[in-house]
């Protein structure tokens, strides 16, 4: 290889050979014997001797005889520790020059070993499999195991050539968005963080002074909060391995946030080189605070007893092996100023491995009470108003393993959602060790059980009548009674297709437990012979009304048609596509719609093959909204949980969808300017408006032939009823289409699957409190 850009070779006694002096260094591959590589698939095996900097987003560029360019990119997978990489690679035609790129960071390195030899497609199917199953660090991936199964179908059916090239775009896809592209984030991202840029973001000029955030917040700041905030950070110790405890020691002296005060409360660390640690560091600053106790009590009384030191007007925890970000007070003080009622704030956080790497970020949506009930989402790093900590009683001893999770739940009782503030930054990093449950879940399965004792008692405070259970994942799921059994009204929009039509009225009216119940067939205007025969003997069948709607297709005139019909005080959206999976399905949806703080609620939606259609809606994906986890296997767990828990989500398809009558009639019903698009998308939005949370279950189970009744979007006239319909949302909804408080402004609008925005889209700390409706006249007028 030849360096041709960007790269300096260094002296022969340098351990490194080349230093990489900017973020696009460049390769010239040499032709092996006067010859490139001949179209066909290849395995490249690097191996870098890395001295300094990152070795990020490795790749070769091919030019086929007009040139190179970022559509003909190829990515290679990122070295392991080691400083090896293994990447398959399929040369499309007849080379004119090959270039390598080694990264796009700044490095100081040597390439000890490129090796490009050409293998078969039998083994080149086997390496990316292999190659995808790297990317995710999973043992049984199953993007893996289903992209073999999608190759094999393909190939049985005489395809192979196709399924290899969508094998390879699955392989393309996992080096992407592996758990190593994470570290391309950072090297991109948290640099600027760490340097002040979430500073410029929120209007200010870099890292800010005690007496400037107080000046900024001199105007809106009550009394009981300081404009610049001492936050005490309650800190339990108990014989952690002292480099842990050192590195999470610093972290706070590290800060660039002054007005800080670390409570450390030993547990009776049976080793006396802890107690001499914390001695020694309280001796270094003032602002450190030591109780040593005596007697055990578990981390629920030592965090009581460095509770007892505090003296700020904010608490915050961290574990005795973890670290805070250099910046994490500094954010979290801002927001404070920012947020002058509210209460309780929580970050971003990620994991961090014994050398020091970062890795698996968690994060997280707004304010989101449903998906706490179903896990500890805000998990680290929290700060809470000292005040409220003491009213609370602090933490309660016999939670241990969720005593945090048990005192957030104690806290959102009392609290409403403007006085709950997220901080869209990675601020927390959380020690992975072999006994930590930062690893995994179950090493600690007595937490499990007072997670759900947590819950069920939080269920018990509020007067909700709920049995808490602990799911295959680890999570909870609250099964709510039902005091009263109001009539659900199920309206099934319908045109022809009787085949289809008769397998979702057959599995409604046979496998549905929920009663009482009237369904709602709507006919627009059907004209085959088998769909009117089917029809006719519907008219018959108890329970059962067909009503005619006999216009224009205009999917939310159907529906408003059929609801001022309806007799049942919860109204249910099902498309005439769908297939009943689980008996208790409505008793979930209704269970859920009831809730006086509850908008529309929606289920959980899989296409014929048990991959998931429908888990919730993110909105500003595709530029209005799409579909969370798509095509995920059924009973995956998705991103941290999420595919497998009750959540709060701005939005849920209208395939299935169940409120109160009442609340529809309240927002005016759906917006018949949206004939076939957005229209339940909008509902939901303006339901929100008003103060309605709305809520997606995946315990309410069906099958959907998404859209099967009308076809695709394929004519000129629908896709330009399409875009008008999405520019009209977009006119109506935008900001809060790039900002869904139910996702993170970290992860991509791009993608369907959480994967990392590139760029973040912001910064700002914010609330999931109610947004005000951009409807200028009602709807329908």
């Amino acid at each position: 290889m030849v360096a041709i850009q960007q790269l300096r070779s260094l002296p022969a006694g340098e351990p490194a050979g080349y230093a990489a002096q900017g973020e696009d260094p460049q390769f010239e591959v040499e032709a092996a014997q006067g010859e490139l590589p001949v179209p066909g698939w290849y395995l490249l095996d690097l191996r870098f001797a890395l001295e300094d900097g990152r070795i990020l987003a490795p790749c070769l560029y091919p030019d086929y005889g007009g040139g190179v360019s970022e559509a003909l990119r190829i990515g290679l997978a990122e070295p392991a520790r080691d400083g090896r990489s293994r990447s398959v690679v399929l040369i499309g035609s007849r080379l004119h020059r090959l270039r390598f790129d080694p990264s796009e960071s700044r490095a100081r390195f040597a390439m000890e070993q490129f090796r490009l030899r050409r293998i078969s497609r039998p083994r080149a199917v086997w390496e990316l499999l292999c190659g995808i199953q790297r990317a995710r660090r999973e043992v049984l991936c199953e993007e893996a195991v289903g992209a073999g199964l999608r190759f094999l179908r393909a190939a049985l059916r005489g395809r192979m050539a196709d399924g290899g090239k969508a094998l390879l775009q699955h392989y393309r896809l996992a080096l992407r968005q592996g758990a190593h592209s994470y570290q391309h984030w950072l090297a991109r991202y948290d640099r600027a963080v760490a340097a002040g840029s979430s500073a410029a973001d929120a209007g200010a000029g870099g890292a800010p002074t005690p007496d400037a955030l107080a000046a900024d917040g001199s105007e809106t700041a009550s009394s009981a909060t300081p404009a610049a905030p001492t936050i005490s950070i309650v800190l339990p110790v108990r014989d952690p391995p002292l480099p842990w405890l050192r590195r999470c020691l610093d972290s706070v002296l590290a800060q660039t946030w002054p007005n800080w005060q670390l409570c450390i409360a030993d547990d009776a660390s049976r080793s006396g080189a802890v107690r001499r640690l914390l001695r020694d560091y309280a001796a270094r600053d003032p602002r450190i605070v030591l109780r040593l106790r005596e007697n055990h009590g578990h981390i629920c009384e030592a965090s009581n007893s460095a509770i007892e030191l505090a003296t700020g007007s904010h608490i915050g925890f961290l574990d005795h092996d973890d670290e805070l970000a250099p910046q994490a007070l500094e954010e979290v003080a801002r927001a404070i100023v920012e947020h002058p009622r509210a209460r309780l704030f929580y970050t971003d956080e990620d994991k961090v491995d014994e050398s020091g790497r970062r890795f698996e970020p968690n994060f997280k949506p707004a304010w989101n009470p449903d998906l706490l009930r179903t896990q500890n989402y805000i998990c680290h790093f929290v700060a809470i108003e000292a005040a409220l900590v003491r009213e609370l009683g602090g933490l309660r001893a016999g939670f241990e393993g969720a005593q945090d999770h048990d005192l957030l739940l104690r806290c959102a009782e009392r609290l409403d959602d403007g006085q709950i503030v997220h901080i869209p930054q990675v601020l927390y990093h959380w020690r992975v060790l072999p006994e930590s449950t930062a690893l995994s879940g179950g090493a600690k399965p007595y937490a499990l059980e007072a997670g759900r004792r947590a819950v069920e008692e939080h269920h018990a405070r509020s007067g909700v009548r709920a049995r808490v259970e602990v799911t295959e994942h680890g999570y909870y799921r609250s099964v709510r009674s039902l005091r009263e059994r109001p009539l659900a009204s199920l309206i099934v929009p319908t045109r022809d297709r009787a085949g289809l039509l008769r397998t979702c009225v057959e599995s409604v009216l046979q496998r549905t437990a929920y009663r009482p119940l009237e369904l709602l067939v709507v006919d627009n205007g059907s004209s085959e012979p088998e769909a009117l025969r089917y029809l006719g003997e519907l008219r018959r069948r108890e329970h059962v009304r067909v009503l005619d709607w006999p216009h224009p297709f205009n999917f939310s005139a159907i529906v408003n048609h059929a609801a001022a019909q309806a007799r049942g005080e919860v109204l249910c959206l099902l498309n005439n596509d769908t297939e009943v999976i689980a008996s208790d399905w409505l008793d979930e949806l209704v269970s859920h719609a009831l809730r006086e703080d509850v908008g529309a609620v929606g289920g959980m939606l899989y296409y014929p093959g048990d991959t998931i259609q429908h888990a919730g809606v993110i909105l500003g994906i595709g530029g209005v909204a799409g579909h969370a986890h798509g095509h995920l296997r059924r009973g995956s767990n998705g991103y941290l949980g999420r595919a497998g828990v009750v959540q709060n989500l701005s939005a849920v398809t209208g395939a299935c969808l169940a409120l109160r009558r009442a609340l529809y009639a309240e927002v005016g019903g759906m917006d018949e300017s949206l004939a076939v698009a957005f229209n339940d998308i909008d509902l939901c939005l303006r339901l929100h408006a008003r103060g309605y949370r709305n809520v997606w279950t995946p315990h309410a189970e069906l099958y959907h032939h998404e859209s099967a009744s009308r076809g695709p979007e394929d004519t000129p006239e629908k896709r330009a009823r399409f875009l008008a319909e999405a520019a009209a949302m977009q006119r109506r909804w935008g900001e809060l289409l790039r900002n869904d408080p139910a996702y993170n402004p970290n992860l991509s609008l791009e993608s369907l699957h959480f994967d990392l925005a590139f760029p973040p889209r912001s910064r700002i700390s914010r609330v999931s409190a109610r947004v005000p409706s951009p409807l200028t006249i009602p709807v329908n007028a």
